[in-house]
């Protein structure tokens, strides 16, 4: 194990939930080097990642410090569940709003500088712009944190380029197009980013070689000069948990049978239209299968202030569930990672969100794709394609056309009741466990921190 006060790492993550828990628990496995981190955000965006942080005692590391920077405040507009995409729009002022953290990062940077011999930066790929005054100090370095999947950048990345690289991959061939994935505005801010990326040392990604390891190392290809290193997963992946304060959503599944109950969430970014919950809800119920539904609107770049719209649900629908004991409706936040972990829990309906995918996979539990918008698509294929460990529910080439409750039944019946579910849950069993050996000592997550502590503390 490493022991160099020497050197310390400053986490940059982005100002959005799926951004900032990944960096948080990275930091978590740097210290475990006796690397200090140094984490920061905005006051606000500190707030929210203490406030929906699990699985693991933020308080109990104490080589984590972290840094809360208030910034201008900016409008942000509501969710708009009736918006011609589900991409999260209302959080493109998130964007702008992160370039007010460039100054106080500044400033954090180089008097850090003055007290190291390396500072290294592992900054969020789209928080580029805010740390590009790292480049004048003369012993920092820089690696740019990608926060999704490597299929999902080998293959954006590979269509950009002309897909320079010959593939007879028939999934590659028939990929799902990126048309209503992302905004204008989010695409002009990532262009924005690129100038500032020219100057990293290397790429860091939350997956494991075990995973997806062969679109990995055409990744490397295709970056040519730049190292990059396979982390992941960040997660702890055995779960402990506190019976006497856990969430009441956990009683409830403690209750359940053995690969039992579906669970349904989409993320935080995600708004569903009333007619999509209405659809949603009678597919489910007529599914005759036990489910614990997480039903929220999208994320406001500001989670402590405003009201948050509460979806309408059909009439009685609630009250149905509860008496027949075949579901549950949380509102509010859930534990995820602790969900997913619950040996009641069989299945999950999933946007497909990186998080959730990795989380899913580590936890060995098989998902109902419904990819929303960004990389969820490219991820969704990852899924159901190449690692069989779930099935679709809706193609991204429908677009905005209204799901039938008879087909959300019909792929929830297969995840959960068919033998095809069976098959599935057994593969997504031994990858897994897979991956959980993997973490142990002398395992690759081990063998790649190694490499990359190895590095930054040459």
């Amino acid at each position: 194990m490493a022991n160099d006060s020497q050197v310390c790492v400053v986490m940059v993550p982005f100002l959005a939930q799926g951004h900032l828990g990944q960096l948080l628990d990275l930091s978590r496995l740097i210290t475990s080097y006796n690397i200090p981190v140094h984490y920061v955000s905005s006051s606000t965006h500190i707030h929210q990642a203490r406030t929906r942080h699990q699985s693991w005692d933020l308080d109990s590391v104490k080589n984590i410090h972290i840094h809360d920077f208030p910034i201008q405040p900016f409008y942000s507009p509501p969710p708009d569940p009736k918006s011609n995409t589900k991409y999260p729009h209302h959080l493109t002022p998130a964007f702008e709003g992160s370039v007010h953290l460039r100054e106080p990062i500044c400033k954090l940077l180089t008097d850090l500088s003055k007290t190291v011999r390396r500072l290294i930066i592992i900054l969020d790929n789209l928080m580029a712009y805010v740390v590009q005054d790292f480049a004048s100090l003369p012993n920092a370095e820089a690696y740019s944190f990608q926060n999704s999947s490597a299929f999902f950048y080998f293959s954006y990345y590979w269509d950009l380029a002309g897909r320079p690289i010959e593939s007879d991959n028939k999934i590659l061939q028939e990929l799902p197009g990126v048309e209503g994935c992302f905004s204008s505005d989010l695409l002009a801010f990532v262009e924005k980013q690129q100038l500032f990326l020219k100057n990293i040392s290397g790429h860091l990604y939350n997956t494991s070689t075990l995973i997806e390891g062969h679109y990995f190392n055409l990744l490397e290809e295709l970056q040519l000069c730049q190292r990059q290193w396979a982390l992941g997963p960040f997660i702890p992946v055995e779960i402990c948990r506190k019976t006497d304060q856990q969430h009441k959503c956990l009683d409830w599944l403690d209750s359940q049978a053995l690969n039992s109950v579906i669970y349904v969430s989409f993320g935080t970014t995600t708004s569903l239209s009333d007619e999509e919950v209405q659809a949603l809800a009678v597919g489910i119920e007529n599914s005759c299968q036990k489910f614990l539904w997480v039903l929220r609107d999208a994320d406001t770049v500001d989670l402590f202030t405003g009201e948050v719209r509460k979806p309408a649900l059909p009439e009685g629908f609630e009250d149905r569930i509860l008496k027949a004991n075949q579901g549950m409706i949380v509102r509010d936040w859930a534990p995820q990672l602790e969900i997913l972990a619950h040996t009641s829990v069989g299945g999950f309906m999933s946007h497909c969100g990186w998080n959730s995918c990795l989380e899913s996979i580590t936890m060995g539990v098989p998902m109902a794709a419904w990819p929303m918008h960004s990389d969820q698509p490219r991820n969704a294929v990852l899924i159901t394609k190449i690692l069989q460990t779930g099935t679709i529910v809706k193609e991204w080439e429908e677009g905005n056309a209204l799901l039938e409750s008879s087909i959300i039944t019909n792929a929830v019946k297969k995840l959960m009741a068919s033998r095809e579910g069976d098959e599935m849950r057994k593969r997504s069993a031994e990858l897994s466990e897979t991956i959980k050996k993997s973490v142990a000592e002398g395992g690759v997550r081990g063998t790649e921190l190694d490499s990359f502590v190895a590095h930054i503390t040459r």
